[in-house]
């Protein structure tokens, strides 16, 4: 049970992630492409602290959701002057800088051989160290985020995002800022992003550069176009059936060899069907352009 127990947690943590950045992309309509630098961000910094500074946690957890913001402030500000295709090159560009720079700050951040021992959470005399009681914090943070994003798409402000979404062009007409609007969803998004990478670091107990490349970017937004774009639902089913569907070939009983290239095969099967039958994802409301 405790292989099930883990994979439910690394399924709601990309939950979070999923629905993170489904706010930037499927509500508002910006191809946001390097956002695993924002979890990098916010696990880098809370393991850090615990490591070197005896931080608690939960004080990680919350500062390094708090510097993924400042870094999403960072980086949409020049990069949403852009749009289309420019705008995607160069959120995956910021990507790459990041995972650059936590690979080759070795001094900070050890490089490539990461960061050991990071300490798990804790309530009280009670150690969150098993999966399956790591699973309940998952869950609960998880639904606290999928209430917050649903409460934003539904909100006044959810709604001004969906009208750039729609036609940015209008929405100017009729005297809305698009552009305070959109360095706003990057950088809610870009805070929970921050709060994953705190889980996942905590959780794994150690962290390096290869966790947060650019495939991990990717991999974050085919959750969200195959769970389906402005759809927080949809956040939740891409990121759970993405995670557990590969695991589960596991247990045909292929070589290793043969079953990495095959779950990656089956990955790609799947987003083609859906672009060609459902561009806007199974429980999408919008299609990406």
């Amino acid at each position: 049970m405790g292989y099930v127990f883990h994979i439910l947690v690394i399924a709601g943590i990309y939950v979070i992630l999923a629905e993170s950045l489904n706010l930037v992309v499927g509500f508002t309509g910006l191809p946001g492409m390097g956002h695993a630098a924002f979890s990098c961000a916010g696990a880098y910094i809370s393991a850090l602290l615990a490591l070197q500074f005896g931080a608690s946690p939960w004080l990680g957890m919350l500062t390094g959701a708090m510097g993924a913001a400042i870094l999403g402030l960072v980086v949409a500000y020049p990069v949403l002057r852009l749009k289309g295709d420019y705008l995607a090159l160069a959120t995956f560009g910021a990507g790459v800088i990041v995972y650059s720079v936590a690979k080759n700050w070795v001094s900070v951040t050890r490089g490539p051989m990461g960061l050991p021992g990071i300490p798990t959470f804790s309530v009280g005399r009670w150690t969150i160290d098993s999966p399956w009681s790591y699973l309940i914090l998952v869950v609960i943070l998880a639904a606290l985020i999928t209430w917050a994003c649903r409460n934003i798409a539904e909100s006044p402000f959810g709604r001004d995002l969906k009208s750039i979404r729609e036609d940015e062009t209008a929405a100017i007409a009729l005297g809305k800022n698009t552009g305070k609007f959109k360095l706003m969803v990057f950088v809610i998004g870009a805070f929970f992003a921050g709060i994953a990478g705190s889980l996942y670091a905590h959780f794994i107990t150690f962290i390096d550069p290869s966790s947060f490349t650019t495939i991990e970017s990717i991999t974050i937004l085919l959750m969200v176009i195959f769970g389906g774009l402005g759809s927080i639902s949809g956040s939740v089913v891409g990121a759970v059936v993405l995670v557990i569907l590969p695991e589960l070939m596991r247990f045909v009983g292929l070589q290793s060899s043969f079953a990495a290239p095959l779950r990656q095969m089956i990955y790609g099967l799947l987003i083609v069907l859906l672009m060609m039958w459902r561009p806007q994802g199974i429980l999408g409301k919008y299609r990406f352009r």
